[in-house]
């Protein structure tokens, strides 16, 4: 029951006594026996008399840390010096995720950004730890953009995406931020004039414009006692027991350019860039309300017949969407 309060109260702060006790099938006076506890505890705070009471989550934890890139040192020492403490005690598959979405995205800031100071915040309540890395280099999204040539930073969202894609593949495989945006109930990464954002309960990902500064700011969320593993997000999108990358979901609509449709072979042409790196590549046409047919033609067609080792799997097509892809299917019989 207190798990069900932890995780619920911040969504039903007036009344979780009652949900509680519907949930449970029991009497309001017991739920409040467990609230109080809580309370006791720390893990919660109250306000409000009576039936006006309400409930929120107690911050049990605040640490804050500045890096000099110079004499940091790498993300696995700092991992277990400073961060590992900071999260402790969590069961073993969370601290798991943790271990990997820090170190691989405190790497990124220390071999891509090109930054002098590194900052890490980490907060903790009793349902979720949340993590904060910024950077003060050059951005990611303006990096993927010079490095492909892109006219706006919001393209290079679609190529982390996909996933497989550095600015450095000699020393990095591209896949660290495709799987950290997997395993956590909340990712973002925030630069220049885009925010991406990953919820787990969510069908899609976002980009928001933003009048953020320089730098690199990634926001990483988990709750305390989730089932997830690194081991269940890889299998997810591997095959074999050496978990090859193999499964790839791409949200469609980021290869949108404002409200601009998807009409042309170009836009066509930059989202399938790097797919002949999958053997499946999920297509997830949510929020797109049409495609055109040279468009359609150039993913659905072209790209197959030059690929016919890569899967293409439309999902989540509206009418309008399914109409052109149906058509462009039963051409190319």
């Amino acid at each position: 029951m207190r798990t069900f309060i932890v995780a619920n109260v911040t969504k039903h702060p007036a009344d979780i006594v009652r949900r509680a006790a519907e949930k449970f099938d029991c009497s309001r006076q017991a739920v409040h026996r467990h609230i109080q506890r809580l309370v006791e505890e720390g893990a919660l705070i109250e306000s409000g008399k009576t039936r006006s009471r309400i409930y929120a989550l107690a911050q049990l934890s605040s640490w804050r840390q500045h890096y000099e890139v110079a004499s940091s040192g790498d993300e696995g020492d700092i991992w277990m010096r400073d961060v590992r403490p900071q999260l402790e005690p969590l069961a073993t598959n969370v601290m798991g995720i943790w271990q990997y979405g820090f170190t691989e995205m405190f790497n990124n800031a220390l071999d891509h950004a090109q930054a002098r100071t590194i900052s890490v915040a980490v907060t903790k309540t009793a349902a979720a730890s949340e993590v904060g890395i910024r950077d003060d280099g050059v951005g990611i999204f303006r990096k993927i953009q010079a490095a492909l040539g892109l006219l706006d930073e919001r393209h290079a969202v679609l190529e982390l995406a996909k996933g497989k894609f550095t600015t450095d593949p000699q020393r990095h495989s591209g896949e660290g931020i495709f799987f950290s945006s997997r395993m956590f109930d909340c990712f973002s990464i925030t630069s220049g004039s885009v925010s991406f954002s990953h919820q787990a309960k969510a069908p899609e990902d976002w980009i928001l414009e933003t009048d953020a500064s320089g730098g690199t700011t990634v926001r990483m969320e988990l709750g305390n006692h989730t089932s997830r593993s690194v081991n269940k997000v890889f299998k997810q999108f591997t095959t074999g027991d050496d978990f090859g990358f193999t499964k790839t979901v791409v949200p469609v609509r980021l290869a949108q350019y404002g409200d601009d449709n998807l009409v042309s072979r170009s836009q066509a042409k930059r989202l399938i860039a790097r797919f002949e790196k999958f053997r499946t590549v999920v297509l997830d046409f949510k929020g797109v309300a049409l495609i055109g047919q040279a468009f359609a033609d150039e993913v659905l067609r072209v790209f197959p017949l030059a690929h016919p080792e890569v899967e293409l799997v439309p999902l989540n097509a509206n009418k309008e969407v399914s109409q052109m892809i149906a058509h462009v299917l039963e051409t190319s019989k």
